[in-house]
């Protein structure tokens, strides 16, 4: 029976990593640099949080943007009235869990298929996006924060040592919580794989007849990784809000929901390093991209999403992995005599 260290050798190297670049980097790298990092690690975390929902739960959410902007304005809202981060973060993640939570209850418990669901996910994006587009009257606030419509909000306070509103986390330390907090959300999510529920969870995406006939209420499984994912997205929704300063009604666009999709079809939406390494790869492209007005990054990036669908389906990383088993396994003949 192979060891622990054996059976989780991919998740104690990809945590190594993610430890070893929040120690190193700030000791090496630029502040430009330093803050473009942090941004890639953001929309890992919420490339992660599409993972759980519809890589692990099979749940078709194109409307991920949704959680991720309203986690966004929460916590610029609140951090604005309270003048302190330490609730505000905590609330980042319970609203976009509230809303699943209500959206989802609807959705499975009326056991509506996954085309439908891709669809109402998507419409709620587009909806929250009107909305807040058009809240540019100085009527529209939260006791004394201005949502300001598509002028959006700025000057948002950072987050602060909790419970010490004075001590503000400097870049470096933000950069070192995004990457802490990339760490955290990778490990749930290969701690929700690997327990029970989990399991539960996996057999409903790949056969919700069978689960069924087990015992077991899909309904409620499919809501509880619908609103874990949606909570996590929410989260990463906060941190963005952080490291920009800033939000406006884009973090609900079509464009934001497409894109999460873009970086898991081409990291691989059955792995959790998968979208890691598609969020990276893809926001330094888009960047690299935005530079020249001569090409638009969004023509790319579909183009990208074409290529992918067609000759990678399963995506960069289980390509990769099949492929490097492949030739083991062929070497491993040869050298025993099998192949010659």
């Amino acid at each position: 029976m192979p060891s622990i260290a054996k059976r989780h050798a991919g998740t104690l190297a990809t945590s190594a990593m993610i430890l070893a670049a929040a120690i190193i980097l700030p000791m090496t790298l630029g502040l430009f640099t330093m803050l473009q990092l942090t941004v890639y690690s953001v929309m890992a975390i919420l490339a992660l949080s599409l993972s759980i929902t519809w890589g692990l739960g099979g749940v078709l959410c194109f409307g991920q943007a949704a959680f991720f902007g309203l986690g966004g304005y929460t916590y610029a809202v609140a951090v604005t009235n309270f003048g302190e981060s330490t609730l505000p973060v905590l609330l980042s993640l319970l609203v976009p869990a509230l809303l699943a939570l209500g959206l989802g209850w609807f959705m499975f418990m009326g056991r509506l298929s996954d085309l439908y669901v891709g669809v109402i996910t998507l419409c709620t994006s587009l909806i929250l996006f009107n909305f807040v587009n058009s809240t540019s009257d100085p009527w529209y606030r939260i006791g004394s924060a201005y949502l300001n419509g598509f002028n959006g909000m700025p000057s948002v306070r950072g987050i602060n040592i909790p419970f010490l509103p004075d001590a503000l986390l400097s870049p470096t330390q933000i950069f070192v919580m995004t990457l802490l907090s990339l760490l955290a959300v990778y490990l749930l999510c290969k701690l929700i794989a690997g327990s029970g529920w989990g399991r539960v969870v996996s057999a409903t995406r790949q056969n919700p007849l069978r689960a069924e006939l087990m015992g077991y209420d899909t309904a409620r499984v499919k809501l509880g990784i619908f609103v874990t994912g949606s909570a996590v997205a929410g989260f990463a929704g906060c941190l963005f809000v952080n490291w920009n300063g800033f939000v406006s009604p884009d973090v609900f666009g079509l464009s934001m929901s497409a894109q999460i999709m873009i970086w898991m079809i081409v990291g691989g939406r059955e792995t959790f390093v998968g979208p890691i390494i598609g969020a990276f790869a893809l926001q330094a492209l888009v960047t690299r991209l935005g530079v020249s007005s001569e090409i638009n990054a969004n023509v790319i990036l579909g183009g990208l999403l074409m290529i992918f669908v067609v000759l990678v389906p399963q995506g960069i990383l289980p390509t990769v992995r099949d492929g490097l088993l492949a030739l083991m396994r062929k070497l491993g003949r040869t050298k025993t005599g099998e192949v010659h």
